[in-house]
């Protein structure tokens, strides 16, 4: 798994779901061929801004900015969805918008906007506290 890929699967999960970093930190230790004990658990806490040496709380990975500004081509899409291959470069990053051509793919879970906002607002009263 590219490492893009993975922080941005990161980001999504702690911070947009407000999941728990060690679920991820587990899910990625016990699946990925590249798991590493002394980098995995570290760069979930960077992630999560936990770490000693942690991102900001306020950095949060936006996965469909990440994928238009790192795979405009959506290579990487095509690659692990086929069922998307055939999509026009710029629709590939959002699939759930264009009915006509990923016929019923499914909406986000979150909505992208709303969950940075309340994930901004969580970290924000735990930083008062």
């Amino acid at each position: 798994m590219h490492n893009r890929v993975r922080m941005a699967a990161a980001s999504f999960l702690v911070k947009d779901l407000l999941a728990d970093w060690r679920l991820g930190e587990a899910w990625f230790w016990d699946t990925l061929v590249a798991a590493d004990a002394a980098s995995n658990p570290a760069n979930w806490q960077w992630v999560a801004g936990s770490g000693a040496d942690a991102s900001p709380f306020f950095r949060i990975f936006n996965p469909v900015t990440q994928s238009k500004k790192f795979d405009s081509a959506g290579r990487y899409l095509r690659e692990f969805l086929p069922e998307l291959a055939g999509m026009d470069d710029k629709k590939i990053h959002e699939p759930w918008k264009a009915p006509e051509e990923a016929d019923g793919y499914p909406e986000p879970v979150v909505g992208l906007a709303e969950s940075r906002e309340r994930a901004l607002g969580t970290y924000q009263r735990l930083k008062d506290s």
